[in-house]
């Protein structure tokens, strides 16, 4: 991923009374996003509606993680863990989600997932996990210049 400005190192904070909400297909695909999750990502709803939810996806995540998403999903019918997310302006956001299966009539129909914010203390501390999960795992990890 190529940012052709600086604000990959601007973060968006979460308000701490606000919940991101969206739903998805079975394959990932938005098919519901509040408000909170619109502005946080600097999209607008109807951006982020029918595009995979990958779209926030930011590259300091570790792939290993969402393995385990849809793995703790297939198996669980849950997840929860700490998330950086990619904004529309390249700026990013952390928090922690938390997503499990909507049933009809007792069948997996979507999924849905609350974000809210997290602490300083923790952005730090998963910084630095998926940092060292991502050499392990002979991923790229981003390299900063300031020259």
């Amino acid at each position: 991923m190529q940012f052709n400005n600086g604000n990959f190192l601007i973060e968006t904070i979460v308000p701490k009374d606000e919940l991101i909400i969206s739903r998805t297909d079975l394959k990932g695909i938005i098919t519901y996003a509040n408000d909170t999750f619109a502005e946080i990502s600097g999209y607008s709803a109807d951006e982020l509606i029918g595009k995979p939810h990958n779209i926030v996806r930011h590259p300091d995540m570790p792939k290993s993680v969402f393995k385990e998403l849809w793995e703790d999903l297939q198996t669980k019918g849950r997840w929860s863990g700490f998330v950086k997310n990619l904004r529309k302006d390249s700026g990013f956001y952390w928090v922690y989600a938390e997503i499990s299966g909507v049933f009809k009539d007792n069948k997996l129909v979507e999924y849905k997932s609350i974000r809210t914010p997290i602490s300083f203390e923790d952005k730090k501390k998963y910084q630095l996990l998926y940092d060292e999960l991502k050499i392990k795992n002979n991923e790229k990890i981003r390299k900063i210049s300031y020259e």
